[in-house]
């Protein structure tokens, strides 16, 4: 092994997409353009991604981009330092396969020792990966790690890099994100697909067939459940399938979906929908997604069925005071008093402006489009409910966790103001949205493209947030 040079870092090289042809095994040696275990003075290029203190010493990770490999450095060694790489196939939250690659001891006479190089991805697996570079101390025994990063493959720019981070937490092996749950596995398969779509970026194309194909015929069948909801946002991730890939099977469950959506409308309180079967709450959400499913289904299939069930569902919803005195979509109808109740969150903004969004493109019917601009000014005004002073949005108590229901919230804002934003000549939101994805790229991101819940504050990462995440790149591209 060669003695480091730590202070030199060339200029990144071009980055080209991937397509990782499931998960994995434990202690796999990956091959891809090299096998692991290449001697780092080969590298094509060396890019100091991360770095960590570890007593008077600098641990280091280093990539070459194009390789596309890393090899961690542990700078001002003493002889008997050790340093290894870890690398993980889940986001970083596990690492059982890959610990400890490479691990070697400092040797004396040198300033700085290093490991071999290793791939960051395990392509013929589909495993998208992150590495990290740790180390520890001969003479105090502590021991620490850098962040986890990974190389620039499939990250040209921020929008495919967010959607790198986000099949980082897909399970191959279920079909589900991890933490997703189920309607959070539609919201980031959906934001996934029209990644794929915008910046034409189609490693990740396979996830719809794996979840489809794993998933369609569980519990009910064709992602039916008691949710109307639930089963409204499977709807749009397959409408969005259907748009990518022209395959029937995806238009077929959507127009089962959304059958099943109309099998929620009661006439308690005039009409709507149901949340959930057995309860009688009608959700904005659940009827928001009622109008957005079948008026999409009414433009792709040209069956008037579905227009008329968007018809009937925005009458419905206008005739019931769920739009506020301040202009915003509030949560629900109570069954018992048929009165408008809840609070406001933003997806109930954003799936309401993208349900008139599509119903006012099959009916012409501009007067939608009005009523959707005027929400989406309501939600995206400066010192308003939802946005502060600062002009970043925020839903309320939003906290930190990525986990729960909220974290996927702004998925469904955003992407409700970008496609009323393509219906409208002078694109109202485009600034907005690009302050929100300039926010969120500056102070929420990490080294690993990974997002927070806050747009403009780098507390938590994971699943919901990095969908929202996603989302809102992709809106911006």
């Amino acid at each position: 092994m060669l003695t480091v040079v730590l202070t030199t870092m060339s200029a990144l090289m071009p980055v080209q997409a991937r397509t990782p042809a499931p998960q994995p095994a434990a202690n796999l040696v990956v091959c891809d353009k090299y096998c692991d275990d290449r001697a780092a003075d080969q590298a094509s290029s060396d890019r100091i991604a991360v770095t960590a203190p570890l007593d008077d010493r600098v641990l280091q990770l280093h990539f070459a981009d194009s390789d596309p490999m890393g090899w961690a450095v542990i700078d001002h060694s003493r002889p008997g330092d050790r340093v290894w790489l870890d690398r993980s196939f889940d986001g970083g939250a596990t690492w059982d396969g890959g610990a400890q690659l490479g691990l070697t001891t400092a040797p004396s006479g040198v300033g700085g020792w290093r490991t071999q190089m290793y791939n960051n991805d395990d392509w013929h697996n589909r495993g998208v990966g992150a590495l990290r570079a740790c180390g520890g101390t001969v003479d105090t025994g502590r021991i620490a790690c850098t962040p986890w990063a990974r190389t620039r493959w499939n990250a040209a720019n921020r929008a495919q890099a967010a959607a790198t981070a986000m099949m980082a937490l897909y399970d191959n092996g279920t079909g589900y994100f991890r933490e997703g749950g189920g309607w959070g596995t539609a919201v980031s398969l959906a934001a996934v697909i029209r990644n794929a779509s915008v910046s034409r970026m189609a490693s990740y194309d396979y996830a719809m067939a794996t979840t489809y194909d794993k998933n369609v015929n569980a519990g009910r069948g064709q992602f039916r459940n008691e949710f109307s909801d639930d089963t409204g946002w499977w709807a749009m991730a397959w409408l969005d399938a259907y748009d990518r890939t022209g395959e029937q099977r995806y238009l077929a469950t959507a127009k089962a979906d959304a059958d099943h959506m109309q099998t929620f409308w009661t006439g308690d309180c005039g009409g709507g929908i149901r949340w959930k079967e057995g309860l009688t709450y009608k959700a904005s959400i659940s009827n928001s997604l009622y109008i957005q499913v079948n008026a999409t289904l009414a433009d792709r299939t040209g069956d008037a069925t579905y227009r008329s069930r968007a018809q009937q569902g925005w009458e419905w919803f206008r005739g019931k005071g769920l739009i506020g005195s301040d202009g915003l979509v509030v949560d629900g109808i109570d069954g018992t008093s048929c009165a408008a109740v809840g609070q406001r969150y933003t997806y109930n903004q954003g799936v309401f402006v993208s349900g008139l969004t599509a119903l006012s493109k099959v009916t012409g019917d501009q007067s939608l489009i009005g009523t959707a601009r005027s929400v989406a000014d309501s939600t995206t005004r400066t010192g308003s409910f939802f946005t502060g002073d600062d002009g970043i949005v925020h839903d309320p108590g939003e906290g930190a966790s990525c986990t729960d229901d909220g974290s996927y919230f702004k998925a469904g804002l955003v992407r409700g103001l970008s496609e009323l934003d393509a219906a409208t000549s002078d694109m109202p939101y485009r600034d907005f949205l690009t302050r929100q994805a300039d926010s969120a790229y500056a102070h929420s991101r990490n080294d690993f493209d990974q997002y927070s819940r806050s747009w403009s504050s780098s507390a938590g990462k994971g699943q919901g947030c990095q969908a929202a995440a996603l989302a809102l790149m992709n809106a911006t591209y």
